[in-house]
C-alpha cells in the first residue's frame, strides 16, 4: 500500500466476557472516508454461563454494519425487526433520527459452550440524510458478490468496486472488501478503488515497500489510488473507504452528527427515555458522560 499515511496498532479494550479491539477512531485519524468506527470483537470463546447481552441502546446519524467470522447474534430493534445474523451474512441498520436496537446471544446458545468474532462498523451518513427515518436490511452470505482471480478470493460485502456492487444499500460512495490469499500473491486493486482507503489485517501478514505487517495492523492512505501489498500464504485483508465527507463529524457514544446540539439533543432524550423502544427487549443502556470529543 504505497504512501501510506497512517500505521496504528489495534486497541484492545476488555467489556467482560469479550475482547473488543478498536481499529478506528484514533486521535491521529478520525474518520476514512465515510467510516466513522470500527471494532474487532474477539476472537472469544465462552462457556456456557457467559453470553453477549448488549442491552437496547441507540443511535444517530449513522448506519451500522455488523459482519461476523464466527457465532450469532440475536438483534432486536424499535422497528419491530427481529433476526438473527450467522458468519458471512451482513446486519445493515441506519439509525438516521434515532432508532433503539439490542444484541444478545440467541435462546438456544445461552446455555452451552460458543465462540464470537466479527467486526462492528458505523457508517456516517451524508448531511442531507441525517435526519432521515430508520431503516433495517439483512442480506444473507450466499447474497454478498463473491469471486476469485488469481487464486486470490475476493467478496464485496458493501459498496461497490471491481465493476460490483453488493446488495448492502448504502448511502455515499464506499467499499469495504474481503481478500484472502492461501498463498503469496501480489495484489494492486488502486485502479479499482477511490478516496480515502484503510487495510486491517485479520490474520496473516502482508509486505509493502520491504516492510512487513501483521494482524491486529490496519494501515491507512489518504490516496487509495496508491493500494498494492503483497499478501504471505494463509493471510485475510479487509480493505475499507470511500470518499470523504466535507463537514467534520461529532461522536459523542453511539451518536454522530454534523452539529453538536444535535448529540446533546439525543442525549437529553435517552435520559428522558423519549427514544423508541425495542420490541421485546426491556433492557436499558444509561447515557455515559464524558464530554464530546
Amino acid at each position: 500500500m504505497s504512501n501510506i499515511d497512517f500505521i496504528l496498532e489495534e486497541k484492545a479494550a476488555d467489556i467482560g466476557n469479550f475482547l473488543v479491539g478498536r481499529l478506528l477512531p484514533f486521535r491521529q485519524k478520525r474518520s476514512i472516508g465515510p467510516f466513522v468506527f470500527i471494532d474487532h470483537m474477539g476472537p472469544a470463546c465462552l462457556a456456557d454461563y457467559e453470553n453477549l447481552d448488549v442491552p437496547p441502546h441507540p443511535h444517530i446519524g449513522l448506519s451500522t454494519l455488523t459482519y461476523l467470522f464466527d457465532g450469532a447474534i440475536m438483534h432486536r430493534d424499535s422497528m419491530g425487526t427481529e433476526i438473527e445474523i450467522k458468519p458471512g451474512a451482513v446486519n445493515w441498520m441506519t439509525g438516521g433520527k434515532g432508532v433503539t436496537h439490542s444484541e444478545r446471544t440467541p435462546d438456544y446458545l445461552r446455555k452451552q459452550d460458543k465462540f464470537m468474532h466479527g467486526l462492528q462498523i458505523w457508517v456516517a451518513l451524508p448531511k442531507s440524510l441525517e435526519f432521515m427515518d430508520p431503516e433495517f436490511f439483512h442480506i444473507e452470505a450466499k447474497d454478498i458478490p463473491a469471486w476469485e482471480e488469481n487464486g486470490v478470493h475476493y467478496k464485496l460485502i458493501a459498496g461497490e468496486a471491481f465493476g460490483r456492487k453488493s446488495g448492502v444499500p448504502v448511502y455515499s460512495p464506499l467499499y469495504m472488501l474481503e481478500i484472502k490469499a492461501r498463498e503469496e500473491k501480489k495484489i494492486d486493486i488502486g485502479t479499482y478503488l477511490f478516496g480515502e482507503s484503510g487495510l486491517y489485517i485479520l490474520e496473516g501478514e502482508i509486505e509493502n515497500q520491504g516492510y512487513a505487517y501483521g494482524p491486529k495492523q490496519i494501515l491507512i492512505t489518504k490516496d487509495a489510488h496508491l493500494c498494492s501489498f503483497t499478501m504471505k500464504p494463509d493471510t485475510t485483508v479487509y480493505i475499507f473507504g470511500g470518499e470523504p465527507f466535507p463537514e467534520e463529524r461529532f461522536i459523542f457514544w453511539n451518536f454522530v452528527a454534523t452539529d453538536r446540539a444535535t448529540i446533546e439533543q439525543a442525549k437529553e432524550d435517552w435520559r428522558n427515555h423519549r427514544f423508541p423502544k425495542v420490541i421485546n427487549d426491556d433492557g436499558y443502556v444509561p447515557l455515559p458522560e464524558p464530554r464530546i470529543k
